[in-house]
């Protein structure tokens, strides 16, 4: 694997116009300002259609993609929407900030309007043939509209248990929803797939990011529900999450219903083998998020109002992984395996051969007892991704406010460095990273950008006030893009072009 470095940026973090990052042209604009940094990979994170707390990680499908990132202004220039009409979902009050609310109450509106307005499109039919998930997808959310948003679970029980008969009636009665729906597919991907193939053309690979888990309330699991840990109403047995460490007490509650191992080993992995699949159409990189749920996984009792009375299961171990290179062949995979890691999760990492992440923040953690060693960057191997942190964590500026005089001082000693201002040390940290023998160097944007804490991504275990941060055009500044560029070039990390 050569050498080379990138950079962590939700699309929904892109300066677009109307009120979130999308397809549009500050995304190809970005692409070239990658390039020009010396730039080869952009994480992003899942793409997934997102509901209550905005979460890409709790979608309504794992195959689906999320409406709000297909461009308004190229139904403005077809001539189907107005400038005047989209203007309504800026936010004008906060610029660098998505306000979904805002969003919600608006950007279905305008897509609905494009959907009436537009004549049909040639190869619509060629797309929805080739997508077979999309039959279920769409009636599932014109279902959910039909019961005016409400979650799988408060469904009338004819259609949440999927009888045939209520399948039917309203596949018959919601026929225009249904067909709204898959119009919102064809042009998310149309246009995911142009953006795609634009930053492949000027050197950019794209690392997706997928949640191990699906929602409760999702297309997947009403579609497939023997897939999953359910009893015979449907209703989970189990759900997923992790157990109490020393950043929760209580443990975290995802909630999300937990697989039936059993039942996906009885096919031969086929749902993972064509959710892989489809994810690798969309990637050139696959991160798979929560790796360790592969050896064992938390099963928390459901109805628990936390994590604490969890136990661990076995996961699939290596077979799945096994099936899939044989279906797919071998491709190109990042495992998160953070948290706790036992020896069980290292020697699948191992054997599967996927890359694992190193985040620098967990290397200078005075509550560890041992295990913060590994990510030191002296100790990294070439097979793995070194990050100065996630999506998951604070900016490097706020964490290095935060963290301990003791965790400041060892910090400050493995660098070398005493004497650089703090608000400047950002540099220096990204430059421990990009000297490692790390294979793939990801560098999150507010950290090249120094910013502090107001534009953290997310914070677990928490619910508002995340998912929001985006950057402004001003960002991608050329003074910048040459640092970027020079760092890359002096630890060899520069694409060949």
């Amino acid at each position: 694997m050569n050498r080379c470095a990138g950079v962590l940026l939700p699309i929904s973090s892109l300066p677009s116009r109307y009120g979130i990052g999308c397809f549009d042209e500050s995304a190809y604009r970005f692409v070239d300002w990658l390039k020009a940094a010396g730039q080869s990979l952009w994480q992003i994170l899942p793409l997934g259609f997102t509901g209550y707390g905005d979460s890409p990680y709790q979608s309504f499908s794992t195959f689906a993609g999320n409406p709000y990132f297909i461009s308004l202004e190229e139904f403005v220039k077809c001539g189907v929407l107005t400038a005047q009409e989209c203007a309504v979902c800026e936010n004008t009050a906060a610029p660098d900030a998505v306000d979904y609310g805002r969003l919600y109450q608006h950007r279905y509106t305008l897509l609905r309007n494009a959907y009436i307005r537009s004549a049909p499109a040639r190869d619509m039919q060629q797309f929805c043939s080739g997508n077979r998930w999309l039959e279920d997808y769409a009636l599932f959310m014109a279902v959910k509209q039909h019961f005016g948003g409400r979650p799988l679970s408060s469904w009338d029980e004819d259609i949440r248990m999927r009888r045939p008969s209520a399948v039917a009636r309203y596949t018959e009665e919601l026929k225009a929803d249904i067909g709204f729906y898959k119009f919102i597919q064809y042009h998310f991907f149309r246009q995911w797939r142009a953006l795609k193939e634009y930053a492949n053309k000027n050197g950019v690979r794209i690392i997706g990011d997928i949640p191990i888990y699906v929602a409760a309330d999702s297309a997947d699991v009403w579609a497939a529900p023997q897939l999953f840990q359910l009893d015979t109403n449907n209703v989970p047995v189990a759900v997923a999450g992790c157990p109490p460490d020393g950043f929760a007490a209580d443990g975290q509650l995802w909630g999300n219903p937990l697989y039936d191992w059993d039942a996906h080993r009885a096919t031969g992995y086929s749902w993972w083998i064509s959710r892989l699949a489809h994810c690798f159409g969309m990637y050139d990189v696959v991160r798979i998020d929560h790796f360790r749920g592969f050896d064992e996984y938390y099963s928390i009792p459901y109805g628990a109002k936390n994590a604490r009375n969890g136990h661990w299961e076995k996961g699939p171990g290596m077979a799945l992984f096994t099936a899939v290179e044989k279906a797919l062949g071998k491709r190109d995979v990042i495992a998160e395996d953070l948290g706790f890691v036992t020896d069980s999760v290292r020697r699948l990492v191992r054997d599967s051969g996927f890359p694992n992440m190193k985040v620098l923040q967990f290397a200078f953690d005075a509550r560890d007892t041992g295990g913060a060693a590994e990510y030191m960057p002296h100790n990294y191997s070439e097979n793995c991704v070194a990050y100065t942190g996630t999506h998951d964590n604070q900016t490097l500026t706020s964490w290095f406010d935060t963290i301990t005089r003791k965790e400041r001082q060892l910090a400050r000693e493995y660098l070398c460095d005493s004497y650089t201002p703090q608000s400047r040390l950002n540099r220096s940290f990204i430059s421990l990273i990009m000297r490692s023998r790390a294979g793939m160097c990801i560098v999150p944007m507010q950290d090249w950008l120094g910013l502090d804490d107001a534009a953290r991504m997310n914070t677990p275990s928490t619910l508002g006030g995340n998912w929001m941060w985006r950057m402004k055009a001003e960002d991608m500044s050329q003074t910048l893009c040459r640092d970027m560029q020079r760092m890359t070039e002096l630890y060899g990390r520069l694409p060949e072009r």
